[in-house]
């Protein structure tokens, strides 16, 4: 199922399939195309099985269109003025990211289910942790100027690549770093929305 997984038998290959899938949608809401393409690259290499009706992902075309998409996003972020824009367009994209990879990776769950648990725990996670880093984003603009927008750009590139090839290689490790991103990010909006005394 992942990239080398233990042979201990199909309820732990299902178990890491559904660690991989949240750390890689938790990834999604920090870049959007930088796990789809790590995924896709994964399975067009052969190193991991996706789902029924995911396959378009391991396709040349797909690796290629995801490659140009990733870059220009990754771009895009650099910009000051350009990420804010982005981040309105992003968040959707992020849970829609977050669905199709957690789906894509729940290849031992029955269909019903892999669908619901993509929605809930896969789009769930990408758009906390994309609300989370457009909230980042905005403060950062504010108190500098938009002047330190590229560095939370660069650090979100590098945590979305870090947990992307973690839910590829360890999912263990990948979804407990997930879980403490998701808990940073819900931490982060519960004091927008309900100021200091809720962050306690």
């Amino acid at each position: 199922m992942l990239i080398d997984p233990p042979t201990t038998g199909g309820l732990l290959e299902a178990a890491l399939a559904v660690c991989a899938g949240i750390a890689l949608a938790a990834a999604a809401g920090l870049r959007v195309f930088v796990p789809l393409l790590a995924t896709s690259a994964a399975a067009h290499f052969g190193r991991l099985d996706l789902a029924p009706g995911a396959a378009w992902l391991a396709s040349t075309p797909a690796l290629a269109a995801l490659g140009i998409a990733a870059a220009l996003e990754v771009g895009a972020y650099l910009v000051p003025a350009l990420d804010h824009a982005l981040d309105v367009i992003a968040t959707p994209l992020a849970v829609a990211a977050g669905i199709v990879l957690s789906a894509a990776l729940f290849t031992d769950l029955p269909g019903y289910l892999r669908w619901v648990l993509a929605i809930i725990a896969g789009g769930g996670s990408a758009g906390l942790v994309q609300g989370a880093t457009a909230v980042l984003r905005l403060k950062s603009g504010v108190l500098t100027g938009g002047l330190g927008n590229p560095v939370v750009a660069l650090a979100e590139l590098a945590g979305a690549l870090v947990l992307a090839l973690l839910a590829l290689l360890a999912p263990l490790l990948a979804v407990v770093l997930a879980v403490a991103l998701l808990v940073g990010a819900f931490r982060m909006a519960k004091r927008v929305v309900f100021g200091r005394r809720a962050a306690g």
